[in-house]
């Protein structure tokens, strides 16, 4: 009894430590997963693993062919698996390559050949998914992973999709917790690529819709590895989680002191500090202008300040309940100084230009508006341009809200029906007699009887 309450309460002990382990990994990569400033200002991506990550590869090299920011090396590193006999000797080969030239990101995605029996040096075997075999394949995941962390390397590890095959799917899907375990517990992130393959009753199918939407064949007749298509398709998993961590990069190079002098100088090329100085030598402001500690700072002119809003929205809960739901507006405030950046080119006798809207759909439903100014529009200032509000606009209010717009008396849109009867002509006192030649169409003669009698009366000998 006393040998058990010893254990539950070492047990008790190491839990929260184990959840502190975890916590700590991830903080890790809650400001920025990708380094701020990479080497030659490119990252580079390696790509690691099987034969799955052969054609995850040429995925990626097709998605970023176009990316200035992204550099795909020209080749895969081939490393065969966890489970081969010579895996340490493996591992250790690919962190000296990697230590000669060392890429800013690892995509690793293996496994394929993963399914075979472990032997240890006794001669004992055991089967797949036993549990001696899932504690070997989560040390050698460890291995791995640390060794890539040690090099400073934001590591991607893909999980492995889908396979026909009923007995070799449960051990796909074993292996893939373990690798997320592996992932969470290490710092890096696991990427999902199972679900992203299932049809529409949670099975395999080898056809599917790509990223436009069209069905198309996504595997090879084996079962296990992909078309062209579905390469790419694969390397979208990846593309979707760096492009949001290039973009928390970016803006974590501009966080004071992030970088060295050099760093900031190459990003903040026309920042410079001016100190001015009076007659006695003495920095402005160092004695009689300096700040009182303990003081808030005064905002300088110039300042937007922070104006939130709030908006109500009635929406249907799955219950299917109405529910009025209260969202939060946020403008937060904008300092001088970046208030001057925006319009350091702006006249101050000519109205800013908003410039073309272009309205784009992200996967989760968002819609994203960006604004540019044509060349044409630029140089022929705001003449011909409209004062509409970009939101406002025919193009925003159909294409993108979907609104019908209102329109016009008599245009081809207009489906009125009946169609309204046309105001009849009147005329004018003084318009003079009516000379032959100028009669009044038929029905306007019959919706004016006083005018069609004179008119009988003029042209008639």
């Amino acid at each position: 009894m006393f040998r058990r309450f010893i254990i539950a309460v070492a047990l008790c002990c190491a839990a929260p430590f184990a959840g502190a382990v975890a916590a700590l990994a991830q903080d890790e990569t809650s400001a920025s997963f990708l380094p701020p400033f990479p080497k030659g200002e490119v990252y580079s991506i390696a790509v690691i693993g099987d034969d799955l990550a052969e054609g995850l590869f040429y995925g990626l090299q097709e998605t970023f062919l176009s990316d200035a920011r992204v550099q795909v090396l020209p080749k895969p590193i081939m490393l065969n698996g966890l489970m081969r006999p010579d895996n340490d000797e493996k591992v250790v080969a690919l962190e000296a390559d990697l230590k000669r030239d060392t890429p800013a990101v690892a995509a690793v995605m293996l496994g394929a050949w993963d399914r075979v029996s472990l032997r240890t040096a006794s001669g004992k075997r055991y089967a797949v998914g036993t549990p001696e075999w899932r504690a070997e394949y989560g040390q050698r995941a460890d291995r791995l992973l640390k060794m890539l962390k040690r090099l400073n390397i934001a590591v991607y590890l893909v999980g492995l999709p889908n396979v026909r095959k009923w007995d070799a799917n449960e051990d796909v899907q074993m292996m893939n917790e373990v690798l997320r375990e592996r992932a969470y517990l290490n710092g890096v992130k696991f990427i999902d690529s199972y679900a992203g393959f299932l049809d529409e009753g949670g099975g395999y199918s080898n056809w599917g819709p790509d990223l436009t939407g069209k069905i198309v064949k996504l595997r090879d007749g084996d079962g296990i590895y992909f078309t062209m298509a579905g390469n790419r398709k694969l390397a979208h998993f990846i593309e979707r989680d760096l492009r949001r961590d290039l973009k928390q990069a970016q803006a974590a190079r501009s966080v004071p002191l992030l970088g060295g002098t050099d760093e900031q100088a190459r990003i903040n090329p026309g920042k410079a500090v001016v100190k001015n100085t009076d007659g006695a030598g003495d920095p402005l402001g160092a004695s009689a202008g300096a700040a009182v500690p303990g003081t808030p700072a005064a905002p300088s002119q110039g300042d937007q300040p922070a104006d939130n809003g709030r908006i109500s929205l009635k929406t249907v809960t799955a219950t299917g309940r109405e529910e009025v739901v209260t969202l939060d507006i946020v403008r937060p405030a904008i300092p001088a100084s970046v208030v001057a950046l925006v319009t350091r080119k702006e006249s101050p006798d000519r109205a800013s230009q908003l410039g073309d809207v272009l309205v784009d759909r992200t996967a989760s439903g968002l819609n994203v508006m960006s604004t540019f100014t044509p060349p044409s529009s630029a140089a022929a200032g705001s003449r011909g341009r409209s004062s509409v509000s970009p939101t406002q606009s025919a193009y925003y209010r159909v294409l993108v809200k979907g609104e019908r717009l209102t329109p016009r008396p008599g245009r081809a849109d207009d489906l009125v029906w009946p169609r309204p009867e046309p105001e009849p002509i009147q005329l004018k006192p003084d318009a003079g007699p009516l000379q032959t030649g100028s009669s009044l169409p038929p029905a306007d003669a019959a919706k004016n009887p006083v005018n069609a009698s004179k008119r009988r009366e003029r042209v008639e000998p």
